[in-house]
C-alpha cells in the first residue's frame, strides 16, 4: 500500500523556521522525483520545490533562498527546510511522488505563519 505521510507542520512566528518531513512507503522511493506543493483556500495547488532522482532541485521564485528540499533514500524520506517564514507561506503543504505515470500524494500538513 502506497503511503506518503507528512509531518512537521505547525504554528510559527514570522521569521521562524520549520522542517517538514514526508515519509514514503509502498513503492521504490529512489526511483521517484519528489515534490512539495502548497495550497490555500480558494487557490490552486502550487509547486514549492522539487528534487529529482539525481538530486537536482528546483524552487518556486517565492521561496528561493529560504526553502531547501532534500531527500534521504535510505530513510525513504523527503524534507523541506523552511526558513525566514512569511505570512504568505501559510498553507497546507503536500508531498508528491512522481515516476512515469505514477503520481502519489500525501494528506497534507498545515503550516501557519503568524505575525
Amino acid at each position: 500500500q502506497v503511503q506518503l505521510v507528512e509531518s512537521g507542520g505547525g504554528l510559527v512566528q514570522v521569521g521562524g523556521s520549520l522542517r517538514l518531513s514526508c515519509s514514503a512507503s509502498g513503492f521504490t522511493f529512489s526511483r521517484y522525483d519528489m515534490r512539495w506543493y502548497r495550497q490555500t483556500p480558494g487557490k490552486e495547488r502550487e509547486l514549492v520545490a522539487g528534487i529529482s532522482v539525481g538530486a537536482t532541485t528546483n524552487y518556486a521564485d517565492s521561496v528561493k533562498g529560504r526553502f531547501t528540499i532534500s531527500r534521504d533514500n535510505a530513510k525513504n524520506t523527503v524534507y523541506l527546510q523552511m526558513n525566514s517564514l512569511k505570512p504568505e507561506d501559510t498553507a497546507v503543504y503536500y508531498c508528491n511522488a512522481v515516476w512515469i505515470t505514477a503520481n502519489y500524494w500525501g494528506q497534507g500538513t498545515q503550516v501557519t505563519v503568524s505575525s
